[in-house]
């Protein structure tokens, strides 16, 4: 039997939280947008009528105001929209628990199970519509189908505010003819492969030989070639369930450029410190350091290095992050916009071992340096996360935000 999965998307989000806050907005054409006196001058979010403009996401101010001279420009609330997130995944949670949030503003539901309570997949989507946009004010739209990917192609499919069904009798008819690169998990990487063969919507790419796109992209090719064809048996996890990150990230952009050594040093060591913290608290260690920096340009790029022992210390990831730095971009000399540090291939405590050997050369240092950090970990369980803080930049104004995996 197939299993009933509703992607659900909340349209417009940002603007949308906007405009639940101040309904004035709902006349206007609006953009959600950073500070452009500290340089986010990039738009966010944007409404139904700031659309019909032609306004996209990730423009530049300018360009938005270009199109649309009226363009209502507001800041982003993004502790409202985090509760806005949650209020609306709790009213799935009423129908099922199998929720699986992809984003702030997306979740999957497997509702297999509920029919016999709800009404069949359409009826639940329609209802869980009503209800969101009773108790909220906002409007979802819903996917409804067999596999998780078809689910989110439906959410996509028509917006807003409404439900589209893809079932095994018509999923070629709507789904192969969309652009390949509406599929889940077709980056840039994919799109500049199928470009080369000639594949351009998602049909071209089912009919295409499996093992070709294999030898190409491997077992992610495999799994976009599954999807075009309708097979894709990954569970929609549950809301309840205890899932480890694949990763663990902090990164900033901040409102001056960094050029000195020292302040890019002290800024790693922030982000650095934060990672460590949460690496600890989720009883993980870490294999691989990624280092991904911005310029004035928003050229960005990254670099990792795999660790030759795991490690949940700051010191050894700000250590990493600083010779990944020194070596593929110090010479550049290039001002820093923004940072992130990342950390992946994590295992837990009890299989990389409590006491790790220096990755730096002073064994009995490391150990000092775990014992410290151990130790602020209990001050700011019971004081709070200010009670010890790691550098004088943590006194300037900038946004960290969290990148888990």
């Amino acid at each position: 039997m197939d299993r009933h999965i509703l992607h659900c998307d909340l349209n417009a989000f940002f603007a949308s939280v906007e405009e639940v806050r101040n309904s004035e907005l709902r006349k206007y054409p609006v953009a959600v947008c950073g500070n452009p006196e500290n340089r986010h001058g990039i738009i966010l979010a944007k409404n139904e009528k700031a659309k019909k403009f032609g306004v996209k996401t990730a423009e530049t101010i300018w360009q938005a105001q270009k199109k649309c001279p009226g363009l209502v420009l507001v800041p982003p609330h993004y502790k409202d929209y985090a509760k806005y997130s949650r209020i609306v995944n709790d009213i799935y949670l009423r129908y099922t628990d199998l929720v699986e949030p992809f984003g702030i503003d997306e979740s999957w539901l497997d509702v297999t199970g509920s029919a016999h309570l709800f009404g069949t997949p359409r009826e639940i989507a329609d209802e869980l519509r009503r209800v969101v946009k009773s108790e909220t004010g906002l409007t979802i739209s819903v996917g409804v189908s067999f596999t998780k990917a078809f689910a989110k192609l439906g959410s996509d499919y028509k917006k807003p505010d409404a439900t589209t069904v893809i079932t095994r009798e018509n999923y070629k008819d709507i789904v192969w003819k969309l652009p390949v690169t509406d599929l889940l998990f077709v980056g840039k990487s994919a799109k500049k492969t199928f470009e080369r063969l000639g594949i351009s919507t998602i049909g071209e790419l089912a009919a295409s030989s499996k093992e070709s796109i294999s030898s190409l992209l491997g077992k992610t090719g495999e799994t976009i070639h599954d999807y075009a064809n309708g097979i894709d048996l990954s569970p929609v996890q549950s809301a309840f369930a205890e899932t480890d990150p694949k990763s663990i990230g902090r990164g900033t952009t901040f409102p001056h450029d960094l050029t000195e050594i020292s302040d890019i040093r002290t800024g790693i060591t922030v982000l650095s410190d934060d990672v460590a913290a949460r690496l600890r608290k989720k009883h993980l260690m870490a294999n691989v350091v990624t280092l991904t920096v911005r310029d004035p340009n928003f050229k960005t790029t990254s670099r990792q290095k795999t660790l030759s022992t795991p490690t949940h210390l700051e010191h050894d990831i700000t250590e990493a992050c600083m010779e990944l730095y020194m070596r593929y971009y110090a010479t550049r000399r290039s001002p820093v916009r923004m940072l992130t540090v990342t950390v992946s291939s994590l295992v837990d405590e009890d299989t990389a071992g409590l006491l790790q050997f220096s990755l730096f050369g002073d064994d009995e240092m490391h150990e000092k340096t775990e014992r410290m950090e151990l130790a602020i970990d209990k001050i700011r369980n019971k004081f709070g996360r200010d009670a010890m803080k790691k550098g004088s930049f943590l006194n300037r104004d900038f946004t960290i935000r969290d990148k888990d995996g």
